[in-house]
């Protein structure tokens, strides 16, 4: 098993997530995420490492080398996984909250 495939096969199962899941929040089709998965396991462009590992809560260095993301990164991967999940109006109060700790930090 190549290194990318066993990265996203190790990403999908601790995130509980299926291809088919992964494929609806990234856009990319399922089919191509299989070709990323199967016997002959291809690499990804660029562009599309990026939104799988962004969708993971990983990077992309993960994805390629198994190396671990720093926390804030996988962070910042997690919130977006979680975004993609809310309603509108959730989305909207969690930007709020947002501006509110922007204001903070910018005093700070």
């Amino acid at each position: 098993m190549n290194g990318f495939k066993a990265n996203l096969r190790a990403a999908l199962t601790s995130r509980r997530l299926t291809v088919g899941k992964l494929s609806a929040i990234t856009g990319v089709a399922k089919g191509t995420l299989d070709c990323y998965l199967g016997a002959r396991a291809s690499m990804p462009p660029a562009d599309v490492a990026a939104k799988i590992a962004s969708a993971l809560g990983v990077t992309v260095e993960y994805l390629v080398s198994g190396h671990e993301a720093k926390a804030r990164e996988k962070n910042i991967g997690a919130i977006i996984r979680l975004l993609v999940e809310l309603s509108e109006r959730d989305v909207e109060t969690v930007l709020a909250v947002t501006k509110v700790l922007e204001g903070r930090a910018e005093g700070t």
